[in-house]
């Protein structure tokens, strides 16, 4: 986002640029753990066990591919990639829509249904621990609410 010709930039005040470089920590070294944590236990990565996770918590396992890109944050080209990774394991398929033979769901297979399960105990521990361990319930409720609010302006910002 440039600045306007003829203003200064916003620069940070101290309390923001605390704020933000803790900020920037985690988003540094949190994906990086969860990363080791799954590769480690379940030979997945983050995104792919976040992909699985949300296509085991869809109706009937399966999603349309623009549906499930939206829901993992991610652009459909990166999506798409992933999934290619999951079939060729045998845990997503790509199978038309009935509805509409234009759409491309995918859908988890039993078998990644299987490995998502398994995957999701170990998973759910490592964010335990590092996420909510050192937090009480207050804080969990701020979290909450300020990730919403910069996921909010994110997605604004996105689509223009």
């Amino acid at each position: 986002m440039d600045v306007p010709r003829g203003l200064d930039p916003r620069w940070l005040d101290d309390d923001q640029q605390h704020a933000w470089r803790q900020l920037a920590a985690v988003m540094l070294k949190l994906p990086s753990e969860l990363d080791h944590q799954l590769q480690h236990d379940a030979g997945l990565s983050h995104f792919e066990y976040w992909v699985m996770a949300l296509l085991s918590e869809a109706d009937g396992h399966r999603l349309r591919l623009s549906d499930l890109a939206a829901q993992a944050n991610a652009s459909l080209s990166r999506l798409s990639h992933v999934v290619t990774r999951l079939e060729r394991r045998g845990w997503v398929r790509r199978t038309p829509s009935p509805d509409d033979a234009r759409t491309t769901l995918a859908v988890l297979t039993d078998t990644g249904l299987g490995q998502v399960t398994a995957a999701a105990p170990g998973h759910v521990e490592t964010v335990q621990q590092l996420v909510f361990d050192p937090l009480d319930r207050e804080d969990v409720d701020h979290l909450a609410r300020v990730c919403g609010a910069i996921a909010d302006r994110l997605d604004r910002h996105r689509d223009g």
